[in-house]
């Protein structure tokens, strides 16, 4: 299930890049430390994804640490992600493929 995973979180980061919408200079620190769920008062939903969500999977999956049983940001980005941004729609289906492995058995 980790490998899957992974995958799909290396999925979304190249679609992102393909996309245009990777960013290569990160936000500040203050902006990081945002309490709101998504940070969504100093983050875009992008920024969320490339600088909050992926580094931490990816960190949750190097240290071997409990995965979430209950997993889904999916829902959000449907809503976050409306109107015309590149790829849309193969955005939400990763992120939906994604959110489909949390609450698996190993």
């Amino acid at each position: 299930m980790n490998q899957q995973i992974r995958r799909h979180l290396h999925d979304i980061e190249s679609l992102l890049r393909e996309a245009g919408l990777w960013q290569q200079q990160a936000p500040s620190q203050q902006a990081l430390a945002s309490s709101e769920p998504f940070c969504v008062d100093t983050l875009t939903p992008l920024q969320w994804l490339q600088w909050i969500l992926l580094p931490r999977m990816h960190a949750l999956l190097d240290s071997q640490s409990a995965l979430p049983a209950n997993f889904a940001v999916a829902p959000y980005y449907e809503v976050a992600l409306e109107g015309d941004i590149p790829q849309r729609a193969r955005l939400l289906h990763l992120l939906n493929q994604l959110d489909a492995q949390f609450g698996k058995a190993p």
